[in-house]
Parts: structure tokens; sequence; C-alpha cells
């Protein structure tokens, strides 16, 4: 893994003093700090011109934040049937006598709101939360929403 010692750029360097790193600054460890130091001393100019904001705070803090109970994904009536799957849908296209149900909570889902179209056949919705609109269309389609904890 080694590089050979003939080919290394050292062997051209020889007999020039300073070996391409220049007498006046002069190769040395680290002469500005190492990593991000001075981000708010020598390296302000830097800090400021190319990463604003990078120092302070922002917003509020949220003590004991349960995201759990702020857990709510969400479905629209257009992607309704897209859960339970085209073929179940033809299934239950073939016999409107019995509404079609789907408990939205099985597909990991607590909340259905009312964007696009619903196709016309009755569908019973389980669900934790149901917008107006998402209740409105269900039942327009002939369906019904029932709310389950």
């Amino acid at each position: 893994a080694n590089m050979t010692t003939r080919l290394r750029k050292h062997r051209k360097k020889r007999g020039h003093v300073s070996a391409g790193h220049g007498r006046i600054g002069k190769h040395r460890k680290h002469q500005s700090g190492r990593g991000n130091a001075g981000g708010q001393h020598h390296h302000r100019i830097m800090m400021d011109k190319f990463h604003p904001g990078y120092f302070g705070k922002v917003g509020m803090r949220h003590f004991h934040k349960n995201k759990m109970a702020l857990h709510c994904p969400i479905v629209n009536v257009d992607k309704l049937w897209s859960l339970v799957g085209e073929e179940a849908r033809l299934k239950a296209a073939a016999d409107t006598s019995v509404a079609a149900v789907i408990d939205v909570t099985k597909y990991g889902v607590f909340k259905v709101l009312g964007k696009g179209e619903l196709p016309a056949q009755p569908v019973l919705v389980k669900a934790k939360f149901v917008s107006k609109l998402a209740e409105k269309k269900i039942k327009e389609a002939g369906g019904a929403v029932e709310l389950v904890a």
C-alpha cells in the first residue's frame, strides 16, 4: 500500500530549502486553531459571509415533548381504496348491498381528510379522526363513518 520512495515528490525537492512550503509562512502545525476555532473571533468574516445564522438560538424550547401525542398520519379520500387495493374495490363494487369496511387504523393511519374524489360505492370507514369534508364525501358515496378510539 505504501508508495515507492523513488516516486515521492520529496525526491524532487532535495536541495530546495523549504520543500514547497514557503520561507515566510512556514509549514507549521495549526496556525489558526483546529477545526471551527475562532468563528466569533479571527474567522468571523468567513462565518458571517458564508455561514450567516450559524451562531445563536431560534424558537422556543419544548420540555418533555411527547411525540406520540402529536403522531397523526393522514390519508385523503382519493387514496382510501389504495390502502386495501384495487382487487378489494372491484370485489366490493360487485356486491353493493353490503358496504365494504376500511379500517384505516390497521394501516397505521389515524385521520381521513377530504381531498379528491371517492368512487360511488358504499364504504364503512373506521378512523380515529375524520374531517368534515371527508365525512361529507363518504356519505355522498353512500357510505358511513365510524370513529374508533
